[in-house]
C-alpha cells in the first residue's frame, strides 16, 4: 500500500523568469504570484502554489512533491524508504515554508531525481484567479496532473516506484516506444516513464475543466512558432484529448481534457497493443522512422473502428437527442 496520494506539486530551475510568466499566465490560464525575486508561485486552484518557479542559473525540473495524509503517514513513508537503503532527509521547518507545506522530507529516485513527500499544503486566502479565462483546472484529490520521465532503461527505476513508494501500474505500450503508466489515485496515472534512451523529464500534464480550454489553447501555442511539441490528439489509455506545449524549460506541458477515471481496487493493467493515440499526437520529438510506425498504429486503429467513451464531469454537457 502506498502512502502518496496526488502529485501535489512541482519545481522547475529556471533563468528565464519572465517567459516563465508569460508562458504560464497567457498560454496555461495559471495565476502567477512573485516571490520576493526568488522566483513565482503558480496556482491552479485553492493551494497557496502547484508550480514553484525558482530563479537559478539551470533549466527544467528540479523537485516532484507527492502529498501524504498526514504526519504519521510521512513518518511511515520515510522509515519504508530507509528499510530500501534510501537516504532520507527531513528537510527545515525553513524549507516548509517555501514549500507552503507543514512537514516535509525528501529524498531521491535511481536516476537522482529529487523528490519530496508533504503533508498539510496551505490555502490560499483568495479564490483562485487565472491568468487568461479558463474554466479551470481538474485537480483535486486527483493533485496537480501526472509526469512522465524519460528513461535509459525502464527497469532500473520501475522497481522502486512500485515496490518502494507503492504506484501501481496501469497499462503499459511497447510500440512505437516503450511506456508504463502507473496511479495512486484515480487519476489514470500520476507518473511514467519512457524509454527513450536518456534519462530526463518529458512532460508534466494538466488537465482543465473544459474542452474549449485545451482547444483555445492550441490556437494560442500555434502562434508562438516551434512551442507546439506534439499536435492535438487523443489518448488510447487515459483517453485524454490533449496537446503538448515546449515549456521555457525545455520539458513539455501537456494540456488536457476527458481524462479518464480507474477504479484502484479492481483495475487490471493492459498493453495498449494499438499504441498510445487514437488520432492526432503527431510527435516532433520521435525520429522520422519512429514517427512513421506511430501513424501506421494510428491508421490501423482507425481501421479497426477503435472508439472509446468520452470522459465529461457533471455540469459540462448537454445531451442531445
Amino acid at each position: 500500500m502506498s502512502e502518496l496520494l496526488a502529485l501535489g506539486y512541482v519545481g522547475v530551475e529556471t533563468a528565464r523568469i519572465d517567459e516563465w510568466r508569460a508562458f504560464a499566465t497567457d498560454l496555461l490560464g495559471m495565476q502567477v504570484v512573485d516571490r520576493s525575486g526568488a522566483g513565482l508561485a503558480l496556482r491552479m486552484d485553492d493551494r497557496r502554489q502547484r508550480f514553484l518557479i525558482d530563479r537559478g542559473e539551470g533549466e527544467g525540473c528540479r523537485v516532484f512533491g507527492w502529498e501524504v495524509a498526514d504526519a504519521a503517514a510521512l513518518d511511515r513513508l520515510g522509515a519504508r524508504l530507509e528499510r530500501a537503503g534510501v537516504t532520507v532527509t527531513r528537510e527545515s521547518a525553513a524549507m516548509a515554508d517555501r514549500r507552503l507545506v507543514t512537514e516535509v522530507i525528501s529524498f531521491r529516485d535511481p536516476l537522482g531525481n529529487r523528490l519530496e513527500a508533504f503533508c498539510g499544503p496551505l490555502l490560499a486566502d483568495a479564490p483562485f484567479a487565472p491568468g487568461r479565462n479558463i474554466s479551470g483546472f481538474r485537480t483535486g484529490a486527483l493533485g496537480v496532473g501526472h509526469v512522465v520521465l524519460t528513461v535509459e532503461d525502464a527497469d532500473q527505476v520501475i522497481g522502486f516506484y512500485t515496490e518502494v513508494l507503492g504506484l501501481k501500474l496501469s497499462d503499459y505500450t511497447l510500440r512505437p516506444f516503450k511506456a508504463f503508466f502507473f496511479h495512486v489515485n484515480a487519476r489514470h496515472h500520476s507518473f511514467a516513464v519512457v524509454q527513450t534512451g536518456t534519462d530526463g523529464v518529458h512532460h508534466v500534464m494538466v488537465e482543465l475543466m473544459a474542452l474549449d480550454d485545451v482547444g483555445q489553447g492550441y490556437d494560442l501555442a500555434q502562434m508562438d512558432p516551434g512551442r507546439v511539441g506534439v499536435t492535438l490528439g487523443r489518448h488510447t489509455n487515459d483517453l485524454m484529448t490533449s496537446f503538448y506545449a515546449k515549456s521555457p524549460s525545455g520539458f513539455m506541458i501537456e494540456y488536457g481534457w476527458g481524462g479518464r477515471d480507474i477504479d484502484t481496487a479492481t483495475w487490471q493493467p493492459f498493453e495498449c497493443d494499438y499504441g498510445p493515440s487514437l488520432w492526432g499526437h503527431e510527435r516532433s520529438w520521435l525520429s522520422d522512422e519512429k514517427r512513421a510506425e506511430a501513424l501506421a498504429l494510428r491508421l490501423d486503429a482507425a481501421a479497426q473502428g477503435k472508439r472509446a467513451p468520452v470522459h465529461v464531469l457533471p455540469g459540462h454537457y448537454e445531451v442531445g437527442e
